[in-house]
């Protein structure tokens, strides 16, 4: 009988060799006959390494992944020398890095290399966290999480919000608290992002409630109402809570369009799109300790993006993105006042464009995304306006003008590096990144690269300034001709994150597709060059790192 089957017949050959071996009388014959047998295995493990294919980034780390613990100490003594009035000082203790919003975490490590190749390590959460969106961190080994506000086709009456607390390396949950049930509140639950207090406890908005949650047990400790102003209650989500420097609680909310009875932040966009119109805003200022509102001023209009808060000129600027323009409001302390400033409003968007997202600081600059919402008029754009003159703008169209059939939709807002004058854009629609150079004197913007990528996310940045990663997710969609409004609204697509040369868009590092990152969430990093990837389809949260491929994986 003939063995067609290399697999079969190297099956049948180790068999044999080592009943050769066992009858082998002759001490040389039968050492011989062993070498011939585990030169025979090494063989079958090549043939079977070659029909099932590389490993995946689960398969290679087979097991938690703790990441370089020699570094946790440095990484947490670099941030701490960093003023982070407000906030809890760690790796990531603000919703996405500080009050300006940066994305920048110039203590998070990068463990691969920067001239070889490198490998992905995955390992998926021991706990399920449903609707999961942030993961903050504290000490290191403490992980936060906020889940249960984003429906997905699997899961479409989500329940939450609610916060846990986890092991950073395993992600087994180590309490989870409950906010809310919309199945039996009747409210609209959005996107509710999370914020730790320098005391380490945790200040959550969710629809038109504020509570201290104790960071160590969960425990809600009080719980305040805010003002929704002209919109219906259980049509508001006061999503944005920023902190001001002498630790007041900024907070804006955004509005559902009225009639509307999805669930989710996504909710504003699909409603949008049927003609819906949303209500305005609110901004709120809140005691941090006894969460009394302070003071209260209805804005002009519907702010669905993020506003961020920065010093200027010994004052307290809270800068906020409009649908169709931007403007400046000043918190006063002294007076527990806000106020708006007239001479400060720009309206940085050309006929076609949509809402503006949230703003980013980069120098004398405040730079915004157009195209928050989906168009198919014109393409999408980045202006920076300066804090001085808001009649002083330049802005630049990095990807160009909208083909045929082509949408253009930016709903994350820019990532900055103001230290090497660097402002990133991505434009799902587009299906392009860009990293833009700003000259910091006038405001000049130029194309500094432009990338290949599809995301719907931040653009977060990593390390010291001389060594900037810049961290973006990848999507590969099932169909490459599929639209990009369907695929948002089915989320059928997997999604990768990537690690790139923050200055040249040189690609690092790139792990395996997953499951889709949760819209509108962040890959923040972890201690020890990890980063979390939160998807809300599926299972949890997965912790991946980067680490140079060894001589033995290249070959």
């Amino acid at each position: 009988m003939t063995m067609k089957h290399p697999f079969l017949t190297a099956m049948a050959l180790i068999a044999a060799l080592a009943a050769s071996t066992a009858h082998a009388q002759d001490n040389g014959v039968a050492a011989k006959a062993k070498k011939a047998v585990s030169a025979a295995k090494d063989a079958l493990s090549d043939v079977e390494r070659a029909i099932k294919g590389p490993m995946t980034n689960q398969e290679a780390a087979n097991g938690p992944i703790p990441g370089d613990v020699s570094r946790y100490a440095r990484e947490l003594a670099c941030q701490q020398a960093i003023p982070t009035p407000g906030y809890y000082s760690s790796l990531n203790g603000a919703e996405i890095s500080d009050a300006q919003r940066s994305g920048m975490f110039p203590c998070a490590s990068f463990t691969g290399s920067w001239d070889g190749p490198n490998s992905v390590y995955a390992f998926r959460s021991e706990d399920d966290y449903p609707g999961i969106s942030y993961i903050n961190n504290r000490k290191p080994g403490e992980l936060y999480i906020v889940g249960g506000e984003y429906p997905t086709p699997d899961d479409k009456r989500m329940v939450g919000p609610y916060i846990a607390k986890a092991d950073a390396t395993t992600g087994r949950q180590i309490w989870r608290t409950y906010l809310e049930n919309p199945n039996v509140s009747g409210r609209w639950i959005g996107n509710a992002n999370l914020n730790i207090l320098p005391n380490g406890n945790i200040a959550f908005a969710w629809s038109h409630f504020i509570a201290l949650v104790d960071g160590d047990t969960g425990q809600i400790l009080k719980v305040t109402t805010l003002p929704s102003g002209e919109a219906p209650v259980e049509d508001v989500n006061f999503k944005h809570l920023t902190i001001a420097p002498d630790g007041t609680l900024i907070l804006k909310d955004q509005t559902r369009p009225v009639g509307c009875t999805l669930q989710g932040t996504m909710a504003i966009i699909a409603c949008t799109r049927e003609g819906m119109k949303s209500p305005n805003s609110v901004l709120v200022a809140v005691d941090p300790e006894t969460l009394e509102v302070v003071d209260s001023l209805p804005l002009p209009g519907p702010a669905p993006s993020p506003h961020i808060v920065a010093p200027y000129k010994n004052r307290i600027a809270v800068y906020v993105p409009f649908e169709d323009h931007a403007a400046r409001y000043f918190w006063d302390p002294a007076t527990k006042k806000l106020l708006a400033d007239e001479s400060w409003v720009a309206h940085p968007q050309v006929e076609g464009q949509t809402a503006l997202t949230a703003p980013a600081v980069v120098g004398d600059w405040i730079a915004v995304q157009t195209n928050g919402l989906f168009t198919d008029k014109k393409a999408s754009s980045v202006v920076v306006i300066h804090q001085d003159d808001a009649s002083r703008m330049q802005s630049i169209f990095p990807f160009g003008e909208l083909k045929p059939h082509e949408f253009s939709f930016a709903p994350p807002k820019n990532g900055t590096d103001p230290d090497n004058h660097m402002i990133y854009s991505a434009d799902m629609g587009m299906k392009k990144v860009a990293g833009i150079k700003i000259d910091p004197a006038t405001g000049k913007l130029t194309t500094a690269f432009v990338v290949d990528d599809i995301t719907n996310t931040f653009q977060p940045v990593f390390g010291p300034a001389d060594k900037r990663i810049l961290m973006l997710t990848n999507i590969k969609l099932p169909l490459e001709i599929e639209p990009i409004p369907l695929a948002v609204e089915k989320s059928n697509y997997t999604e990768q994150l990537t690690w790139r040369d923050a200055a040249t868009g040189k690609l690092l590092a790139q792990s395996d597709f997953f499951e889709p990152l949760t819209i509108n969430s962040l890959t923040p990093p972890g201690f020890g060059g990890r980063v979390y990837f939160p998807t809300a389809m599926g299972k949890g949260f997965y912790v991946l790192q980067a680490m140079p491929k060894t001589q033995e994986k290249q070959q």
